[in-house]
């Protein structure tokens, strides 16, 4: 998209698995004024097969979600649908998140407690063709890429390891992250033997307290597709 694109006729499409996170995105967006139409996929794959339907300008994507994460939503999409913009919405304030989703393919970055205050700037950015970021991360990405602070140790684990990791922290069973994940269970038993051993955590019980210490627990994960009351919500 250029800067020339009319903003008024954007088409945007929510990626969310929790419902009414998807409706309090949508009260904010419809709050401009702004005749933007506005669709809703509740996953990955509900995504894909809108995006096979409509013209879509700007998915807002979440990262947490079951199936299908985020991270691999975005690699999809800047593969198949390179003209679209990719606006990540995340619970997940470390800059670790961000930099991944940057990496996959993402255009934009905004925490969901940020979500009320910066959302409708961040689409009018990414829409025209430029980048933005949660302000409050975006000192700490720069000094990660730059090397004024280390990259902390889950920083060398794969996306999938990332993702089974943070099912282990929030406290799921092998077979609850294997499910959400649409993989087996040994596969998810050999990510987290190979978490462990690249974190040089022997025991769950130290994989847990790591995953507690750095944050990497997922706030929304486990839900059956709701959440309770949260940030985001008429503006």
């Amino acid at each position: 998209m250029s800067a020339t694109f009319d903003l008024s006729q954007l088409r945007i499409l929510i990626v969310d698995d929790h419902t009414i996170v998807r409706e309090g995105l949508k009260r904010i967006l419809e709050a401009t004024g702004t005749p933007w139409r506005v669709l809703e996929a509740g996953s990955g794959f509900q995504a894909l097969d809108l995006m096979r339907l409509h013209e879509i300008d700007l998915a807002i994507v979440d990262l947490s979600m079951p199936g299908m994460s985020g991270l691999d939503l975005i690699k999809r999409l800047r593969g198949e649908y390179p003209r679209t913009g990719v606006l990540v919405l995340s619970m997940h304030a470390e800059e670790q998140y961000a930099l991944r989703a940057f990496k996959a393919g993402a255009n934009g970055y905004v925490t969901k407690d940020s979500a009320a205050a910066e959302l409708v700037n961040a689409v009018h950015k990414v829409a025209s063709g430029g980048a933005y970021i949660t302000s409050s991360l975006a000192e700490r990405v720069v000094q990660q890429l730059n090397g004024a602070i280390d990259a902390p140790s889950h920083a060398g684990l794969s996306d999938r390891e990332l993702e089974v990791l943070r099912g282990i922290v929030a406290g799921q069973r092998l077979t609850d992250i294997a499910e959400d994940l649409h993989l087996s269970v040994k596969t998810v038993s050999t990510h987290k033997s190979r978490i462990q051993e690249k974190l040089q955590l022997p025991t769950m019980a130290a994989l847990i307290r790591y995953g507690m210490e750095n944050n990497i627990a997922s706030p929304d994960r486990g839900t059956g597709g709701d959440t309770g009351p949260g940030e985001l919500g008429p503006p």
